[in-house]
């Protein structure tokens, strides 16, 4: 009979034992292959996945140990695998019955194990340290947590009265017992460890307190200051070379919060002394960031997890079959959706509908491809012009946060920029990647205020910040420190600087912003930008078409590109110095973008006569501005 409903979301284990009981009269009936397909399969029916609670939603304290939970996430940091019991006996005490035991999908196992059985079977695991995506919209957040049909209530099984012991204990009970703490990671514990079913069960009757007092004394390594929410210990056990560092991932997996997790060892056990020479070799501090307190991050036996290319929830999930009819009928809407948006960023932006016409391009602005180390489809806007009155950046900030799923507003004073962490860097101590502020999912739109910048010298970290701002928005790669060396690690971060003069920073384009507004008026025009925001509706239907855009493919036929290429040789004949290569490249990124972004997937000859069109529009502005100023580069 096949498990209802409650079964295989409330009781996921139960699946996987019946299974692996099943196979025991058939050793090559590949059961662990089955047990993944079947929850693929359930989740396959329509709204099924709703109904699966959300660690980025519901409180660890609502959730039940042991269930089936989502947790939408990014990949922080990769562990070294760990050992575990994938197989072993138990035997019972009293009628000394030998019973085989399925060890996956487990932190702890049952009493009574054999040690000394020959039908145990090490496996292996690869453990991810997870957190919640950085800098994710609070609008994503809102519609995820609106779409969910989880039944979930306060859970009264979850955590013992010894758990609330401060983390200052913990740490005692890490540096001191060290042994069992890796009796615990790995699955191979002593009896009187054990949290199972039967009389070795301890009791649980006390519901956490608010997790923010402990939490606070635990280091999360979210890459963003200030971000809320679980990390988790992800363990997963296939595929494991298939995740990258950084990936964006939904994984669906059974949770483990056993308080034999936080290693809290309290009694001695003399038959756990296997494990000495392993802990050797763990320093106290690494043993804090592979075991911390399961009530802080909790564990997620990963199930399967699929590969987010976004964490838009307005756009369909890849799983569905409609996904083609879906694009057809956005594709026609584009170009009056477009219209709209310019109209709403050219009041944001004071009125300049060139400088609006411009940010709809940098949003919607994807690297596509590379060619050796150039990223091909990268669109860094430098917005210069930008008022100081009514706090105009943090305003136009927040605009664009309402209209992407990830962004990140970095004010770059000088004591921003002398005091955080922008580049990940390898502890080797802990053995564990500490979080800069730079380790962002794929597409996060990053706002760089520079008009918070003021006069002063710049130290060491300083500078490397600099630099390394200067090598994202060139390269589209970030360089992480590993002390000895930096790895390069390719990202795809849309850049946008805001800035009252040239930025000291690189950039694709630069628009100088043109207020159509009197300064006189312009702190009251600001100060109701922010009064009067746009209905939610709009703002998904912008949402909506923005994501769309950014995901389209795109060509150009032979006969544009002769086109094009002798219009090219036609502006150099006139005025070999009017026009550069890297001019004639830019063209070629503003009309792709602009094409785009009427929902053509191919160039068009009114296409690049109108990315020509804007183009010198942009460039005749530039160069007046240098005249007024003088002293522009």
């Amino acid at each position: 009979m096949m498990p209802s409903t409650h079964d295989w979301i409330n009781n996921p284990l139960g699946v996987v034992e019946g299974m692996f009981a099943t196979s025991q009269n058939n050793p090559n009936s590949g059961w662990e292959a089955k047990a993944v397909a079947f929850f693929k399969d359930q989740l396959k029916h329509k709204e099924a996945h709703t109904w699966v609670p959300s660690l980025n939603e519901v409180p660890l304290h609502y959730l039940k140990p042991n269930s089936l939970v989502k947790f939408r996430c990014l990949i922080q940091d990769m562990f070294d695998p760990e050992f575990y019991m994938g197989v072993y006996e138990t035997v019972d005490p009293s009628t000394k019955a030998k019973v085989l035991r399925c060890g996956k999908y487990k932190d702890v196992t049952e009493c009574g194990v054999d040690l000394n059985s020959k039908c145990t079977v090490t496996a292996q695991r690869q453990i991810f340290y997870c957190v919640p995506i950085p800098g994710e919209s609070p609008w994503v957040k809102e519609i995820y947590a609106s779409s969910s049909q989880a039944r979930v209530a306060p859970s009264t099984s979850y955590v013992p009265s010894r758990q609330k012991r401060s983390y200052e204990e913990d740490d005692d009970d890490m540096d001191t017992q060290p042994q069992k703490q890796r009796e615990l990671q790995t699955g191979l514990q002593s009896p009187a460890e054990m949290h199972g079913n039967g009389d070795c069960k301890r009791q649980e009757t006390q519901a956490p307190s608010s997790h923010a007092t402990s939490a606070s004394h635990l280091d999360l390594n979210f890459p963003l200051p200030g971000e809320q929410g679980l990390s988790c210990l992800v363990k997963v056990y296939e595929d494991w070379d298939s995740f990258k560092l950084n990936n964006m991932l939904e994984v669906y997996g059974i949770l483990s919060v056993s308080p034999a997790l936080s290693a809290l060892a309290d009694e001695k056990d003399a038959s756990s002394s296997f494990l000495d020479a392993a802990d050797c070799m763990e320093t106290a501090e690494e043993q804090r960031v592979r075991s911390p307190p399961a009530s802080l991050v909790p564990r997620l036996h990963m199930l399967y997890a699929t590969l987010l290319p976004h964490n838009n929830p307005l756009l369909p999930s890849a799983a569905l079959e409609d996904t083609s009819a879906f694009l057809s009928s956005t594709l026609s809407e584009m170009a009056s959706v477009r219209t709209e948006l310019l109209t709403y960023l050219t009041h944001v932006l004071l009125g300049d509908a060139l400088a609006a016409e411009y940010l709809v391009l940098h949003l919607i602005s994807s690297v596509y491809a590379r060619r050796d180390v150039l990223p091909l489809g990268k669109f860094t806007l430098n917005l210069s012009g930008c008022p100081t009155v009514a706090s105009y950046t943090e305003q136009l900030y927040q605009v664009i946060q309402q209209l992407v799923p990830c962004s990140y507003h970095l004010r770059m004073s000088l004591q921003n920029m002398n005091q955080l962490r922008l580049v990940p860097k390898k502890d080797y101590v802990a053995n564990r990647l500490v979080s800069g502020a730079l380790q962002l999912a794929s597409n996060t739109s990053l706002f760089l205020d520079e008009t918070q910048l003021e006069q002063g010298q710049l130290d060491a970290a300083g500078v490397r910040n600099i630099t390394a701002l200067g090598n994202l928005i060139s390269w589209q790669k970030v360089d992480y420190d590993f002390n000895y060396h930096q790895l390069e690690f390719p990202c795809n971060i849309n850049v946008i600087i805001a800035s009252e003069g040239r930025s000291l920073l690189p950039s694709d384009c630069r628009v100088h912003l043109k207020p159509h507004v009197a300064l006189a008026n312009m702190e009251e025009y600001i100060t109701a930008i922010h009064l009067h925001p746009q209905a939610s509706s709009q703002l998904n239907k912008f949402r909506l078409y923005l994501s769309v855009a950014q995901t389209l493919d795109y060509s150009i036929s032979d006969e544009v590109t002769k086109a094009v290429e002798e219009d090219f040789v036609d502006m150099r004949k006139d005025d070999p110095q009017s026009i550069s290569a890297e001019d004639f490249h830019g063209m070629l990124v503003v009309a792709r973008l602009l094409s785009l972004s009427l929902g053509q997937t191919s160039l068009s000859t009114e296409g690049w006569m109108r990315a020509k069109h804007i183009e010198t529009l942009r460039r005749s502005r530039t160069e007046q501005q240098k005249c007024i100023n003088g002293n522009e580069p």
